[in-house]
């Protein structure tokens, strides 16, 4: 049974409106235009209301990631309506976070679609973006397997880097992506989003495309979505010893559309059942020097 927000979220999406969200007027995203007879099925979502983050939704994870400790104390709702994804020391040890639908929704194809409010100091990463451990499986591309990088802003400038990763974080590693203009980036609320379609990625900042791809082959196997952020002292993000914590970025909404047949609801592009199994993965280093440099595990 669809709860009242999904309502409101199902009905300022298809006509373009606005909610008021945390005290603050949300606009509806900017979805791609359709053809004659199609239509945009919300899917799953997760508008970050209430006090904790819905654990039906969300695992957090908690390890040593790079020059930091994930910790769940990172990633917390704010009571406005957000997710924040806070960056902070405590002695000597730098702390961060990650959220990640893993084991709770993975899915294929669509739009998966953020609006986001970004970090203010420099040293950390911000990440939202598509994984399963299949990336590791080399061979066939990255059709049985891809990390999908809808946006990362390793710097305090006005650029968004998108990327795609397969065949693994070792020597058969390969990638694909792309830094973008995003005037303004840096102020306020963006939308971040990409269309998965079976031949193609179509990249998207505050409703204009960026970046189009078809690098790997193009994933066939459900993804989860993941938000992280990410410390390295030598990584591309700079020295973060340099700066002043603490510091976050917030998450407004999160939000995935089918595109489906306007009379029946039925996709367009059937989501595949997943057969790939899910072992405890070493998921990629985030740190390329450049869009072209291989991951780590």
């Amino acid at each position: 049974m669809l709860n009242v927000r999904t309502v409101l979220v199902l009905l300022a999406c298809s006509f373009g409106g606005c909610l008021v969200h945390g005290g603050e007027e949300t606009p509806a995203p900017k979805l791609p235009e359709l053809k004659e007879g199609q239509a945009w099925k919300l899917v799953w979502s997760d508008e970050f209301d209430g006090e904790q983050l819905d654990a039906a939704k969300w695992e957090t994870p908690e390890y040593k990631r790079h020059d930091a400790q994930w910790t769940k104390r990172a990633a917390v709702l704010e009571g406005k309506g957000h997710l924040a994804m806070r960056t902070f020391k405590e002695g000597e040890t730098y702390f961060n976070g990650c959220v990640r639908s893993k084991g709770r929704f993975e899915h294929a194809f669509g739009y998966y679609v953020a609006r986001m409010k970004l970090q203010k100091k420099a040293g950390h990463w911000t990440a939202f973006w598509l994984f399963n451990s299949a990336v590791g499986k080399v061979g066939n591309d990255g059709r049985d397997g891809s990390e999908i990088d809808i946006m990362e802003k390793p710097k305090l400038d006005e650029k968004i880097h998108h990327a795609i990763h397969w065949d693994g974080y070792g020597k058969d590693h390969k990638s694909k992506g792309t830094s973008v203009a995003a005037p303004g980036v840096l102020d306020g609320w963006h939308e971040f989003a990409v269309l998965w379609l079976p031949d193609e990625y179509i990249f998207y900042v505050d409703g204009k495309e960026t970046w189009r791809s078809k690098d790997g082959g193009v994933c066939q196997v459900p993804l989860y979505l993941k938000f992280s952020d990410e410390i390295q002292f030598k990584g591309w993000a700079g020295d973060i010893r340099k700066e002043e914590l603490p510091d976050e970025f917030l998450v407004d909404y999160v939000r995935v559309f089918d595109l489906v047949d306007a009379a029946t609801e039925k996709p367009v592009y059937p989501v595949p059942a997943s057969s790939i199994p899910k072992p405890p993965e070493a998921e990629g280093v985030k740190s390329p020097a450049a869009p072209e440099a291989a991951k780590t595990p």
